[in-house]
């Protein structure tokens, strides 16, 4: 071999070993998508394959999924299940809700993911990579639509949810009357039952919130009407929902009222009562570290009001943060049969002090 040749096999030689003993940065590492989902209007229903690769992960790292739905991130597949798991082949794959976009991080073991998020977390902090992708075909959102009641704009719901079981939303299942007041329909079109669903187009926080109601004595018993508070990110906080919720829950025999200080599942924070004929007006006031609900009958032009039931509660109360008023009437698919017939419910005014 040339004296030259042995010299730079030499030097590249020594440059490829000071290299190796000195250290010299890896190539960082990565994430991507090898199979996308739909895009999608999203929400519990539906499920679909999602997969991909990483590059330079060590074994014990992990991947965190989210979805991009109504109003933000959500963690994949489940708040319960929030970890996908790395193959010895460098591939990952799992099923997701669907979702106009969708985001992967490859994470430390110890990184524990929000199961909710107005933006998408950023690399750092736990988070080695972040890949995102928009969903795959062609999805057009509806176009939204919002009403004018009690000085306010709500927004209407016309996208599918789960909340007492999957419901399906129409438009013209809301409308506002020439007195002003909102009408919310639970009817059956097309063969199936759509429900009505309205929110504020703002957050309030603190304070009373009232509404006047007209007769629900006689609700169906698998009709649900509720008045109450939500932000949809807001998991840490129960979503910070404070309800009145009217329906007797699939059974003609329980009482038609109840208020509720989420998570319903602890009994101190539900209290049952029974709401009798006539208008009501349903209120709540809240403050820091406690709420107060209150039903009042109201006699008419005669005047005069009964105290139906109130209750205080100072446990569990959530912080104001980005929760909505919000007014839904919908078929509670736990009920052992459909409503009989389709369900109005007139609220005359909503009022809100500070």
């Amino acid at each position: 071999m040339a004296p030259h040749r042995r010299r730079v096999l030499a030097l590249a030689t020594w440059s490829l070993g000071c290299a190796l003993a000195c250290g010299a940065p890896a190539a960082a590492p990565s994430i991507e998508f090898t199979t996308v989902p739909r895009a999608d209007a999203g929400g519990p229903a539906a499920l679909a394959p999602v997969a991909g690769r990483v590059t330079g992960a060590r074994p014990d790292q992990r991947i965190v999924l989210f979805a991009h739905s109504d109003q933000g991130w959500w963690v994949q597949p489940f708040r319960s299940r929030p970890f996908t798991a790395i193959q010895p082949d460098s591939t990952w794959k799992t099923e997701i809700h669907l979702g106009q976009e969708y985001a992967a991080l490859l994470v430390e073991p110890d990184y524990r993911p929000p199961a909710t998020a107005e933006s998408l977390p950023e690399r750092g902090g736990g988070i080695v990579a972040v890949a995102r992708s928009a969903g795959s075909g062609t999805f057009k959102a509806p176009a939204e639509k919002t009403i004018a009641f009690s000085g306010y704009d709500w927004l209407v719901r016309q996208l599918p949810n789960d909340r007492h079981g999957m419901n399906d939303y129409d438009p013209r299942n809301v409308w506002v009357d020439a007195e002003g007041c909102l009408h919310l329909l639970l009817t059956e079109r097309d063969g199936k039952w759509t429900s009505a669903d309205v929110r504020l187009t703002r957050s309030l926080g603190y304070g009373t919130y009232a509404f006047d109601v007209r007769d629900t004595s006689q609700l169906d018993p698998s009709a649900a009407f509720s008045m109450y508070t939500f932000d949809p990110l807001g998991s840490d906080q129960n979503f910070r929902e404070l309800a009145v919720d009217v329906s007797r829950w699939g059974e003609a025999g329980n009482m038609n009222g109840q208020f509720v200080v989420q998570p319903e599942t602890v009994p101190a924070n539900v209290l049952r009562f029974a709401i009798p004929a006539g208008r009501v007006t349903h209120s709540f006031r809240w403050e820091p570290g406690r709420v107060g609900f209150r039903a009042v009958q109201r006699a008419g032009a005669s005047g005069g009001e009964k105290v139906v039931a109130e209750r205080l509660f100072t446990a569990r109360v959530p912080t104001a943060g980005a929760e909505r008023p919000q007014l839904t009437l919908l078929y509670d698919r736990s009920s052992p049969r459909p409503p009989a017939k389709a369900v109005e419910v007139v609220v005359e005014k909503f009022v809100f002090l500070p």
